[in-house]
């Protein structure tokens, strides 16, 4: 992947007026799953990651729901400490972004918080859908959804002090990297959010006019 650096950020720079292909980033701590999610939402069966350095990109396709046949250009971008202030280069005019988490790892759930806030409440970001994909479900100690969006403070991202455009919609998707459950309806629980939000960016014009 990091020979098609310079091709791929150029793409990036394109991604706006890419027609019928969403954009969407998947952040996350290191380990929390993303690789993992992003070749079982392409390849539709497991495959043995390493770490990622840099990051990776797959065009993958929605299989459910009002999502069924849509194209998403789906970033990964490595969770290591070291890389993560590179997170808002990716973020940069994407449509979605989906926050991988590893559910059952408590001592660093303060951390994912506070990535996942500042992340939010970049003014680049305002506005954008946000998909928590609560990974590992499989594993004893798995935290629900409920629970975990109080540890992750997502209702502090409902209101906003500059008004509803800057305020974010989110949805907590309990999921299984590995065998793939939920990966899929997470990625209809985006799309809806994102219809949403064109819908409404839509009406506000009109208003203005």
């Amino acid at each position: 992947m990091g020979a098609n650096m310079g091709k791929n950020s150029s793409l990036l720079d394109a991604l706006p007026s890419t027609q019928g292909t969403l954009h969407v980033v998947m952040l996350g701590l290191d380990s929390a799953g993303k690789t993992t999610a992003l070749y079982r939402l392409k390849f539709d069966q497991y495959l043995n990651t390493v770490p990622t350095i840099g990051f990776n990109c797959e065009k993958v396709k929605g299989t459910i729901g009002k999502s069924k046949g849509v194209n998403f250009l789906v970033w990964d971008v490595g969770g290591q400490e070291k890389l993560r202030p590179l997170w808002k280069s990716y973020t940069r005019c994407t449509d979605g972004i989906i926050f991988v988490l590893d559910s059952v790892d408590v001592e660093r759930m303060e951390e994912a918080k506070m990535e996942l806030i500042r992340t939010a409440k970049s003014p680049d970001n305002a506005g954008v859908p946000i998909l928590v994909l609560a990974n590992k479900q499989d594993l004893p100690g798995a935290k629900e959804p409920r629970e975990l969006e109080k540890l992750l403070g997502l209702h502090e991202l409902v209101s906003s002090p500059h008004g509803s455009r800057d305020a974010h919609a989110w949805h907590v998707q309990p999921a299984c990297a590995i065998t793939g459950e939920g990966l899929h309806e997470g990625l209809e629980a985006l799309y809806e959010m994102i219809l949403k939000r064109r819908k409404l960016a839509k009406l506000q014009k009109k208003r203005v006019r």
